[in-house]
């Protein structure tokens, strides 16, 4: 378990160093470096679990299977190549005055913070501490929200925090349901809220009382999910807070909030697999959420003005299809859900990046100001343009597999919803490439100079989505089937 313990502590320690060490020259360095460490240490640990199987630690505090355990070193990674670009962005906005040294300081300190949070919602077996990490993460992506201090950033981050805060409290009672269930079923009460001990026993639960729990969590963690209706928040939080933070944001804390419902699915499931009415109530209730999500995100891609607030709506869309695919079941589609989570990481992130250099470029995030980024910097626009060729699901990317993958297994499962899928799609492209066409190929405009762009991240998650798309790894492909089987309910506890 030393592998896991070191993911663990490598990001709270350096949360600490850099909350305690003033006018750090190295804070920027010194964040690459662990997040380094913390990849190292969480690919050992995938590396462990693939040739052992699940670990649960002493005390049973954490657990690692094959579902969380590629979200561990997915994090790890994201967060590092996010790291990479983020030191030379925040140096420009130091230089550009629009952020100082105090807010520098609290930056660094809230990123390693923001990390560990995630890391922890992941890795815990604890259901109470999965809601006490995801109202962690809360916090520290206010505080990163609002580092501008501009009046829009505090507005965005005082909307982010009221409403994930009332999200996150139906969470809590959603999760205070389960443990009020598994009570009275569990012989000893201390393990109510462990995900191992409850998965058991999930078939002795109460179907009625589960049903409800599972309307609150949905409602709560579909809160940071960016579900629509509750999505309100993530596009000023996108447009206001530092670019980098919209690449963990995007890439990272949704997957982890998306996690928690679905780890929840898997118990109301089992409770309800014997009852007489909806014993796929879980799944309808995602399906419908993600649907819908999926639908409107499409249709507000038309609608924008702002580059980031453009790439948030992205977002909401493609979370909203994973929910949908989960929601869905099924080796096919949950397979599909969990390549297209992989790729939306790596892709959605790049393409932050990219946005982040381009706004640098224009000086400003307004959509109609950018223009010409071919001409003005080939690196920059070519990143924009491969990025959002990716996410749109062009072939021969990856998201383009796990988009067909999905669509094929609605045909077979529900094929009167394959025509909505294939419209959100469509309407979706659309959106995107009305857009994207004239900030990459329209004319450069006067006083647009290139600016140092640090692209490594981007073609690197671009050329991994690539490569996923062409052909994937064996050991890639056996871990998503045993984590599929987890989810479908096939597979083992370790």
């Amino acid at each position: 378990m030393t592998a896991l313990y070191a993911t663990m502590l490598i990001p709270l320690f350096t949360t600490l160093l850099l909350a305690a060490i003033p006018h750090c020259r190295a804070a920027g360095w010194i964040n690459i470096l662990a997040t380094v460490a913390t990849t190292v240490a969480s690919v050992l640990l995938a590396i462990k679990v693939f040739h052992t199987g699940p670990l649960l630690s002493d005390g049973k505090f954490f657990y690692v299977d094959a579902f969380n355990v590629y979200l561990l070193v997915l994090t790890a990674f994201v967060a590092t190549t996010t790291a990479i670009f983020s030191r030379p962005y925040m140096s420009y906005e130091l230089r550009q005055g629009r952020v100082n040294n105090r807010r520098m300081r609290l930056y660094h300190a809230m990123y390693q913070g923001f990390v560990f949070t995630m890391l922890l919602a992941l890795a815990t077996n604890n259901l109470g501490i999965l809601w006490v990490a995801l109202e962690g993460a809360t916090l520290a992506t206010v505080l990163l929200v609002s580092l501008y201090r501009t009046p829009e950033s505090v507005e965005a981050a005082w909307k982010y925090f009221i409403l994930c805060g009332v999200g996150i409290a139906q969470a809590l009672f959603g999760t205070v349901l389960l443990y009020f269930t598994a009570a009275s079923v569990l012989s000893s009460a201390d393990e109510g809220l462990l995900w191992t001990s409850l998965y058991v026993i999930s078939n002795q639960l109460d179907p009625t009382v589960m049903s409800i729990a599972f309307v609150f969590i949905i409602v709560g963690y579909g809160t940071k999910i960016g579900l629509v209706p509750l999505h309100a928040w993530l596009p000023d939080a996108h447009s206001e807070g530092p670019t980098p933070m919209s690449a963990v944001l995007s890439g990272l804390l949704l997957n982890v909030a998306l996690y928690a419902v679905v780890r929840t699915k898997m118990l109301v499931d089992g409770a309800l697999q014997n009852a007489s009415s909806t014993p796929q109530l879980a799944g309808y209730l995602m399906m419908a959420f993600g649907l819908l999500s999926f639908l409107v995100a499409g249709l507000f891609l038309h609608r924008q003005r702002d580059i980031k607030r453009l790439f948030s709506y992205s977002s909401i869309e493609h979370m909203g299809l994973m929910t949908f695919a989960f929601g869905l079941g099924g080796p096919l589609a949950t397979f599909a859900a969990l390549l297209h989570m992989t790729l939306h990481s790596l892709v959605k992130s790049a393409i932050f990046v990219t946005v982040g250099h381009a706004s640098h470029i224009a000086g400003t995030q307004l959509i109609d100001k950018i223009r010409g980024l071919i001409r003005t910097q080939p690196g920059v626009g070519w990143g924009l343009l491969l990025g959002t060729a990716a996410i749109a699901g062009f072939p021969p990317f990856g998201l383009f597999v796990s988009e067909f993958l999905l669509l094929i297994a609605t045909m077979q499962k529900m094929p009167w919803l394959t025509l909505a899928l294939l419209s959100g799609l469509v309407i979706a492209f659309a959106g995107l490439f009305r857009t994207i066409h004239p900030m990459v190929y329209g004319s450069q405009p006067e006083g647009q100079l290139p600016v140092k762009a640090n692209m490594l991240p981007v073609y690197l998650h671009l050329l991994l989505a690539l490569w996923l798309g062409l052909a994937m790894p064996t050991v890639l492909a056996q871990w998503f089937d045993q984590a599929t089987q987890l989810i479908a309910g096939q597979g083992v506890l370790g």
